[in-house]
């Protein structure tokens, strides 16, 4: 059977946010439109559905690496912020995007506290398999 790993991570990325629209729990805020995806960004994304393709990037990311944690999730959503005629320094992401989005598949079901040694969210069985049932359509 297919599995993320046997799929383009683009590909199901997509995939799975077009899947992800249909999710009743899933919903961008109203501020959502106006808001950078972190302090080193310099404009708000150009995508209308950019929140889908996040919550799309944390769920495959979650699949992949186990239990994670918010602060590693922004490290790996980090930028170089330019800093004008200083060199550029590395920045996290937004913090409040990503936990609004894990509270979101929380409440769909699709992602769940840890309760092991490690700290973080990891994903249940629910998600895991809605993540290999979309990787096998693009097979």
């Amino acid at each position: 059977m297919t599995n993320v790993f046997d799929v383009k991570a683009n590909e199901l990325i997509e995939k799975v946010a077009d899947e992800l629209k249909k999710v009743e729990a899933l919903k961008p805020p109203e501020w959502a439109k106006f808001v950078k995806t972190g302090h080193g960004r310099q404009r708000p994304p150009s995508r209308d559905d950019w929140w889908y393709v996040r919550a799309a990037s944390i769920l495959r990311t979650l699949y992949i690496y186990g239990p994670i944690g918010v602060s590693r999730l922004r490290t790996k959503y980090g930028c170089r912020k330019r800093r004008g005629h200083k060199p550029e320094k590395f920045t996290r992401g937004s913090g409040n995007i990503i936990r609004k989005i894990l509270q979101q598949l929380e409440q769909a079901g699709l992602v769940q506290k840890s309760k092991g040694k490690k700290a973080g969210r990891e994903l249940t069985p629910k998600g895991k398999s809605f993540l290999d049932k979309t990787a096998s359509l693009l097979k």
